[in-house]
């Protein structure tokens, strides 16, 4: 018996040389690949160098890095996407002023006079989005004057909102809104800053 077991375990210390042969197969085995990460240095450094001349730098790199299509993007882009990142935070408040106003939050509740208010900030939240997606149409046709003219009103609209609240219910102006008019505040400051971008640096197509 204990030669039948010394041969086995000679039997067995034959092949550890053939795998070791398979031992080198799976040394070679190609680790997870990760296709970004050879491309996202250099789109961060875009979006970090344009975000270093806005006036809310974390703001703008959260609110550009945050699309996708901001890996691919030129400066121009990058406005286009900061515009359109604006115009989607006025369309939110938009529709949670509307909400407050038609009683789904206790504020609103048997006050006629606060949700006749929140119903004009509703437009008026409505009022920015449209403003700032006119301001998307004249960035893409070039027209960075009318497009800074744009974002600026999108800017003002809500302050309206808050002059109201101050005017005819001091102290009930919602916290929510308040949240909301300032990061839309601070998005439209930060297109602005990056359209100022492109139109101060000399347009390619006046080469003459």
């Amino acid at each position: 018996m204990n030669v039948n077991k010394r041969t086995e375990k000679l039997a067995k210390k034959g092949p550890p040389s053939s795998k070791h042969g398979h031992g080198g197969h799976a040394k070679h085995a190609p680790p997870p690949a990760s296709p970004v990460v050879p491309v996202a240095p250099q789109a961060a450094a875009l979006v970090r160098a344009t975000c270093n001349s806005t006036a809310y730098y974390d703001v703008c790199v959260s609110a550009l890095a945050a699309d996708p299509s901001s890996t691919t993007a030129d400066v121009r882009g990058l406005s286009a996407i900061a515009v359109s990142v604006a115009a989607a935070n006025a369309s939110g408040a938009a529709q949670a002023a509307a909400a407050l106003a038609n009683g789904t939050a206790p504020l609103a509740a048997g006050d006629g006079t606060v949700q006749a208010l929140l119903r004009a900030c509703a437009g008026k939240y409505g009022d920015a989005r449209d403003a700032l997606a006119a301001a998307k149409e004249s960035m893409g046709q070039q027209d960075y004057d009318l497009a800074t003219v744009h974002v600026s009103a999108g800017a003002e609209y809500p302050q309206v909102c808050k002059a109201l609240f101050r005017r005819q219910r001091p102290g009930a102006y919602p916290a929510e809104l308040a949240a909301r008019e300032e990061a839309l505040n601070k998005l439209c400051s930060v297109a602005l800053d990056i359209i100022a971008l492109l139109t101060s640096s000399p347009s390619p197509s006046n080469n003459s």
